[in-house]
């Protein structure tokens, strides 16, 4: 077997880039990366993929922040880049997953290669694949995306799960299983609530059937969209119809977890999970697409059509989402928030 590590865009299509078992990669604005913004050093990280052991250890070179599941690694500083994290290169921005490889040759020619990686990611063909390894407590405490939980650790009961649970889309399933997360279910559907929720009011509407991304929804999956909403606006009438807040439905237009996933939130945003813009602008611009738009989309279409460049709007500035007001701050923000709280 031979093992080999790729690093792959979420927000741009067949982008993916070799990092070789121990050899030092240095990637940042460039052709290959097709970053253009000046924040973004030519020599922003330098990652060395650890095959073996199934992670990527990457250090900050350049002057802005390079950052991990929203934990900034520092300059000159490194961490480790786990299957399922989300790399953000620059300011929360153009992120990457890792994704591990292993390639069997058979006799002949002709090589068989089997592919650990999330359903969701939009990439071509790769070399190789590798078996991960699962993140330890104490790494784990340092990302604050890990919505799910940890894999299992190797052992003989490890070989018979051929998926790799340390992608989101695994541990987003595991999610979707336990009892205490759950808040509904039946046989379409399942809703549970956001372990990082982003106000008062945060579930996650997710299908069973196995739909990785929007750009995967097609005609068919129709009926599904429309009963997903329909569930949505039953959990608000269910938990929340005595509160005054509004609530809003949608999709990320590039989510950072694999398999399709509607949200239902109310709209007070508050939360001390909110932490920063790209937290505030992926619901509060038009990267947060509403769900009876999406219907919509498919109804006429056949399928959902999301902007590669969507990324872009995460970078507009805090404007308040009931009076347009700018704000400097997430803190100045959340203040300003607490005037249009229904009393």
């Amino acid at each position: 077997m031979m093992r080999v590590c790729w690093l792959v865009r979420q927000d741009i299509q067949q982008q993916r880039i070799k990092l070789p078992h121990l050899e030092t990669v240095v990637i940042g604005r460039s052709p290959e990366t097709k970053i253009t913004d000046k924040k973004c050093s030519r020599q922003q990280v330098q990652l060395k993929a650890e095959c073996n052991k199934g992670y990527v250890k990457v250090k900050q070179v350049g002057v802005n922040p390079t950052s991990i599941d929203s934990v900034i690694i520092g300059k000159n500083q490194e961490m480790k880049l786990q299957p399922g994290q989300v790399l953000h290169m620059v300011n929360e921005l153009y992120p990457y997953i890792i994704e591990f490889e292993e390639e069997a040759k058979s006799s002949g020619l002709e090589t068989h290669r089997k592919r650990k990686r999330s359903a969701g990611s939009n990439s071509i063909e790769g070399d190789a694949a590798q078996e991960t390894e699962p993140m330890t407590e104490q790494e784990l405490e340092t990302t604050d995306a890990s919505q799910y939980p940890l894999p299992p650790k190797k052992g003989k009961d490890a070989s018979a799960k051929k998926e790799s649970l340390g992608h989101w889309s695994q541990g987003l399933k595991i999610s979707m299983q336990d009892p205490k997360m759950q808040v509904y279910k039946d046989e379409q559907v399942v809703v549970i609530k956001d372990k990082y929720p982003k106000a008062r009011y945060h579930w996650l509407v997710l299908p069973w059937a196995s739909i990785s991304s929007l750009k995967a929804v097609t005609s068919e999956h129709l009926e599904l969209l429309q009963h997903m909403h329909t569930v949505g606006e039953k959990v608000i009438s269910d938990f929340a119809g005595c509160s005054k807040l509004r609530f809003r439905l949608g999709y990320h237009a590039i989510p950072s977890m694999s398999h399709v996933h509607l949200h239902v939130i109310s709209q007070d945003f508050d939360s001390p999970c909110l932490k920063n813009k790209k937290h505030w602008n992926s619901f509060n611009t038009e990267y947060f697409l509403e769900s009876k738009a999406i219907i919509k989309m498919v109804q006429e279409a056949g399928r959902v059509t999301v902007q590669d460049e969507s990324s872009e709007l995460l970078k507009l500035p805090l404007r308040c989402h009931e009076c347009q007001q700018l704000l400097p701050s997430i803190p100045q923000l959340k203040e300003h928030l607490r005037k249009h709280w229904a009393k």
